[in-house]
């Protein structure tokens, strides 16, 4: 109900971007350093539409090749809708599982799990109150115990907040708060 855009039409075709780009990276021969630096990135009509990429024309079931597609925030596996998706709770982004993923899946970092002790977030994005997920993450990391992992991965998905649940972009959070996106990253100024 919340996502009505998010449709099994939708959901085969974020499925499918990457796929095809990894394809095109292997039949092409080109640099595996485009998987996090392209500027491009594969598109139908459906996928062209939750991009916001409403000037093209592309035709039912055919896919085009979107030679800058950094203009709509793409580019690249990390910004791709299927990825942003899967490290989303639901009705909220998730930092943490989108910057865990990252720092797990692509810098290969080992980082223990959580305690169980952890206090569950709102599952709903609009239900945080008063505080951004930044400051609700920000106060988070203040304890020690929690810092040590956090300050690791926190940044990374911090950086992905301009995408919501269903990977669209946004600049409003879903509790009509401004989305910022500026992080800090570990080891970094």
């Amino acid at each position: 109900e919340r996502f009505p855009e998010f449709t099994d039409e939708l959901r085969t075709s974020m499925w499918e971007e990457p796929i095809r780009f990894l394809s095109d990276l292997v039949q092409n021969d080109r640099s595996v350093l485009e998987l996090l630096a392209g500027k491009h990135t594969f598109v139908n009509d459906v996928l062209a539409q939750h991009y916001g990429m409403n000037e093209l024309d592309i035709s039912a079931g055919e896919w085009v090749r979107i030679e800058d597609a950094r203009e709509f925030g793409r580019g690249g596996l990390l910004p791709m809708a299927v990825f942003l998706t899967k490290n989303s709770p639901g009705l909220r982004t998730s930092p943490v599982k989108r910057g865990y993923w990252v720092v797990r899946q692509l810098l290969g970092e080992r980082i223990p799990p959580p305690p169980p002790n952890v206090p569950e977030l709102p599952a709903d994005e609009s239900q945080l109150g008063e505080l951004t997920l930044r400051e609700v993450l920000a106060r988070h990391r203040e304890h020690a115990s929690c810092a040590g992992c956090h300050n690791r991965f926190d940044g990374m998905g911090l950086s992905f907040e301009g995408y919501g649940p269903v990977g669209e972009r946004r600049s409003i959070d879903l509790g009509g708060r401004p989305v910022q996106i500026q992080a800090e990253f570990p080891g970094g100024q």
